[in-house]
């Protein structure tokens, strides 16, 4: 962002702890451009946008799958209307994927125990390679009592009451069991052992891209975010911007917050600043607190307004409050109190 410090992609999820839009054919039939409607839209008439065709039982129009804007009855006439069609294509395209792109996704799932939205980032959750569940941070290390009230030795699993890995080894073991049911947090977590060295792994940013790649195949979102950081700091690969922009705009749809914050700060640095403040507002709704920051810089320098900063504390204030208090979102009155009073107390 302007007269802000520059900092490289950060992947924060650690061990769990388009290009440009091409045209072709597609067989759902959509309405676009190439259509006549008659008797008070009722009836609708699909036409080739190229050769004016109508559809018939013989022909079948497909719709440009880019824009969805025009149909056309045959390859030929795609590519024989690509000319006049290419900058409208593109320009609509770039719309639709604008609007998936900043769409806010679904929030994260509840931790299995208490019932309480994970935290956003690796540090409040863990993962259990026991069960493969994923647990936040309070559960996994409350205090377990007896019937009498006394603190008992809890080295179990929170959830399947498995006992903790004695050893690196034997956590590795359960982690491979894992990866052989299609586990994708597990696949990520080992490829996080080959990209730093760790756990008896040798370091190998080769194998460690490839796990990352088959877990987000199964959609680990997370997973996307770290193939983009490999692109954008050159980590066992040649730097390559665009190739991290894609891959950080896949995890941000799939709900990655970190990949969004990515995005944001990239957005700012290049000089967007309406679409890095998008970004940024997205990712501290979902609670990612260090999107706050950017943003009171937006503001600070004149490219968001108050009630844009206004809003992103309140999200930032209630998503804190939710998770230190076990609340859910709105629950009680004294939490919105709270956060007006915090509010005036930043601004």
């Amino acid at each position: 962002m302007n007269n802000t410090e520059k900092e490289d992609g950060v992947c924060e999820n650690k061990l769990c702890n388009n290009l440009d839009a091409q045209c072709s054919i597609s067989s759902n039939s959509t309405q676009g451009t190439g259509s006549i409607s008659a008797n008070n839209n009722t009836d609708v008439i699909s036409l080739c946008a190229n050769c004016g065709k109508g559809e018939e039982e013989s022909v079948k129009l497909k719709s440009c799958t880019a824009c969805k804007l025009v149909k056309y009855c045959s390859r030929e006439c795609q590519i024989a209307h690509r000319p006049q069609h290419k900058k409208e294509c593109r320009k609509r395209a770039a719309e639709l994927h604008d609007e998936k792109l900043f769409k806010q996704p679904p929030p994260k799932e509840d931790c299995p125990i208490c019932f309480v939205q994970l935290p956003s980032l690796a540090t409040g959750q863990r993962y259990k390679t026991c069960c493969g569940k994923v647990i936040c941070s309070g559960c996994s290390y409350a205090p377990v009592y007896d019937d009498q009230g006394n603190e008992v030795d809890n080295r179990k699993c929170a959830f399947c009451r498995t006992g903790w890995p004695k050893s690196d080894e034997e956590e590795v073991q359960r982690l491979k069991k894992r990866m052989e049911l299609d586990d994708p947090i597990a696949i990520f977590n080992q490829g996080g052992y080959y990209r730093e060295g760790i756990r008896g792994f040798p370091q190998d940013y080769t194998k460690a891209l490839e796990l990352c790649h088959r877990a987000a195949e199964l959609g680990h979102a997370a997973s996307y975010c770290s193939i983009g950081c490999y692109f954008e700091n050159g980590h066992g690969v040649e730097i390559d911007k665009k190739k991290a922009r894609h891959y950080y705009e896949l995890s941000a749809m799939g709900g990655d917050l970190t990949a969004r914050y990515n995005l944001g700060n990239n957005e700012g640095r290049r000089g967007n600043t309406e679409r890095a403040l998008k970004h940024l507002m997205i990712a501290v709704r979902g609670g990612y607190a260090k999107s706050l920051e950017k943003i009171k810089e937006l503001y600070s320098n004149g490219h968001a307004t108050k009630e844009e900063y206004t809003t992103a504390l309140r999200w930032s204030t209630l998503m804190r409050l939710k998770v230190l208090n076990g609340t859910k979102l709105l629950q009680h009155e004294r939490i919105i109190v709270t956060i007006n009073l915090l509010i005036r107390s930043n601004i």
